[in-house]
C-alpha cells in the first residue's frame, strides 16, 4: 500500500520545513512540496508535525524477575508503545548464569516472534563471561545484537564482578560493539538494605533510602573507568540524578566514549511518590529509584547540553494488586519496574518543547534519532529521509490529553495503574505509521501481532 502524507510540517533531528511525503514498498520514497503522485491512500497532516517513529531503547516485555514476569508482553507492550508513537524498541534478552548467550537469544526470539506489533531489536543481558565464551560475543555481533548490558546491581541475581566486566568489554571493544551499564554499587546497596530491614524499616519508601545517589555515582564513575581501560565506548542506562550525570559530564570534557540516557520518571517524578502511609510507593519501586525533585533540572539540562543523549522509559511494568505485593511486608522484595513505554513522546514534548527546555528538533533526537545512531539503526530508523523505513508519527502539538488509566487515549498497557496518573500533556501522537502500515489511528490499533520485524543491528558507529 503506497501513502501520500500531505502538507504536514516535517520535523526531523536537523529539519524542519512543510513538504509531502511518498511512501511505497515500507520505505519513503520522494519528499516534497505538492507532490503529483497517486497513492492508495492519502493522510491530511495540516496543521501536524510529521515525525520519525520514536526509538525506545530500553524496554523489558515479558521479563522474569523477583518470582514473576513484567506485566507487558510482546504484544500488548508493543501495541501500546505504537499507541504512544513509538514504532521500534531495543528489549533485552537474559543469559542465565552459567549457560550460554546464544540460549537466551533463542529464548528472546521465542518470546517475540508472532507476538511484536512493531519492530524490535535486541541487546543482550550478559551474566557471566568466561574466557572459553568470549567468542559468543563475536557471534551475537554476526546476529544483529551489537549490544550488551552488565550489572553493578541485583548480587546474587544479574550482578557481574570486575574482573567479568573488563574481560566482556574488552572484547565488545575488539568487535566494535557497545556496552551498556546498570551503575550502582550493588555490593554496599544490599548491606544498606540488610541494616534497614534489621530496624523493622520495611516499606515501599526504603527501596529509595536504601540506594542513595552517590552508590549510582560511585558505579557510574567505575564503570566508565573500567571502559576506558578496556577500550569500548559505554552507556549508561537509565541515569536518574545528578551526582551521577556528573561523572558522565566530566568524563565527556576529557574526551571519553561515553554516552547516558534517562527516563520519564526521573524527569516528571521524585522522591515524594513514596509519601503514603499505605503501600502505594510500591508503584514507584523501581531501580534507580525516583530522587529528590531539585535533580530534575539537572538532567534536563543534560539534555539540552548534551551530556545526556537519549530518553528511554525502562518500561517493565508489574501489577499493583497481584505483582508488587509480593514484598508487602519487605520493600526488598517488590519487583523492580514501571510502566512508561505509551506517555514518553507526549511527556517530553510537554515538558521539553512545551515547558521552552528543548527546541523541537531536540525533541525528535532525544526520543528516535540519538537512540538510532548509538545502536546500528540509522538511517533505516530514526529519520524521515529517501529510503529510510516509513516509521512515521502525524502529531498533534496542540492536543491535550490527561494521562490516566481511565483514559482510552492513554493507557492500552497491561498494568493495574499508570505512573503518571493525572498529568496532563499537551501534544499527543495521532496516526501512527509502522514500516508503511498505519497501525494507530483515530484510537484504533490497525496493526497486528507480528507484524514487527526483528532488526539486525549495525556496530557502534560514534562519536556522534
Amino acid at each position: 500500500m503506497s501513502l501520500l502524507i500531505q502538507g504536514g510540517r516535517v520535523v526531523t533531528a536537523v529539519d524542519d520545513y512543510h513538504a509531502d511525503i511518498f511512501v511505497e514498498d515500507e520505505t519513503v520514497s520522494l519528499i516534497g512540496r505538492d507532490l503529483d503522485v497517486k497513492a492508495d491512500r492519502t493522510i491530511d497532516a495540516a496543521g501536524r508535525l510529521v515525525i520519525p517513529g520514536g526509538v525506545d531503547p530500553h524496554t523489558h516485555m515479558d521479563m522474569p524477575f523477583g518470582g514473576t514476569t513484567s506485566a507487558d508482553d510482546f504484544e500488548t507492550g508493543t501495541r501500546a508503545a505504537a499507541f504512544g508513537g513509538t514504532t521500534t524498541i531495543v528489549d533485552f534478552a537474559i543469559q542465565t548464569k552459567g549457560h550460554s548467550t546464544l540460549e537466551g537469544l533463542e529464548a528472546w526470539h521465542e518470546k517475540a516472534a508472532g507476538k511484536a506489533g512493531i519492530d524490535y531489536g535486541f541487546h543482550m543481558i550478559v551474566t557471566d563471561m568466561e574466557d572459553d565464551r568470549l567468542w559468543e560475543m563475536r557471534r551475537l555481533a554476526d546476529e544483529g545484537v551489537t549490544s550488551y548490558k552488565m550489572f553493578m546491581a541485583y548480587p546474587g541475581v544479574l550482578y557481574v564482578d570486575d574482573g567479568t566486566l573488563f574481560r566482556a568489554m574488552r572484547k565488545a571493544g575488539e568487535d566494535g560493539t557497545l556496552v551498556c551499564m546498570h551503575a550502582e554499587n550493588g555490593i554496599v546497596i544490599d548491606e544498606i538494605v540488610k541494616i534497614a530491614l534489621a530496624e523493622g524499616k520495611t516499606a515501599p519508601k526504603y527501596h529509595a533510602l536504601t540506594r542513595p545517589t552517590r552508590m549510582e555515582a560511585e558505579g557510574v564513575h567505575r564503570s566508565i573507568a573500567i571502559a576506558e581501560v578496556a577500550g569500548v565506548p559505554v552507556y549508561i542506562v537509565h541515569l536518574s540524578c545528578a551526582d551521577a550525570l556528573e561523572q558522565v559530564t566530566l568524563a565527556r570534557d576529557r574526551g571519553a566514549q561515553v554516552f547516558a540516557e534517562t527516563c520519564p520518571q526521573y524527569l516528571f517524578l521524585d522522591l515524594s511518590h513514596y509519601d503514603h502511609d499505605d503501600f502505594e510507593g510500591a508503584k514507584y519501586v523501581m531501580t534507580p529509584p525516583l530522587r529528590e525533585k531539585w535533580n530534575q533540572e539537572h538532567l534536563w539540562r543534560g539534555l539540552g547540553f548534551g551530556d545526556l543523549q537519549s530518553i528511554s522509559t525502562d518500561h517493565c511494568p508489574f501489577c499493583f494488586k497481584d505483582q508488587k505485593v509480593l514484598g508487602i511486608d519487605d520493600f526488598s522484595k517488590i519487583p523492580n519496574g514501571g510502566p512508561g513505554v505509551e506517555n514518553r513522546m507526549s511527556l517530553v514534548y510537554n515538558g521539553g518543547v512545551v515547558g521552552g527546555r528543548l527546541s523541537v528538533n531536540k525533541f525528535v533526537e532525544l526520543t528516535s534519532t540519538a537512540a538510532s545512531k548509538l545502536f546500528g539503526l540509522f538511517p533505516k530508523k530514526g529519520t524521515i529521509a529517501v529510503g529510510s523505513d516509513a516509521d512515521i508519527v502525524v502529531f498533534n502539538p496542540d492536543r491535550r490529553e490527561t494521562i490516566s488509566i481511565d483514559n482510552p487515549h492513554t493507557h492500552h498497557m497491561r498494568v493495574d495503574y499508570n505512573a503518571y496518573e493525572g498529568t496532563e500533556v499537551q501534544g499527543v501522537s495521532e496516526i501512527v505509521i509502522s514500516r508503511g502500515r498505519v497501525v494507530v489511528e483515530d484510537n484504533v490499533w490497525h496493526g497486528r501481532a507480528g507484524g514487527g520485524n526483528f532488526l539486525k543491528r549495525g556496530l557502534f558507529g560514534g562519536p556522534f
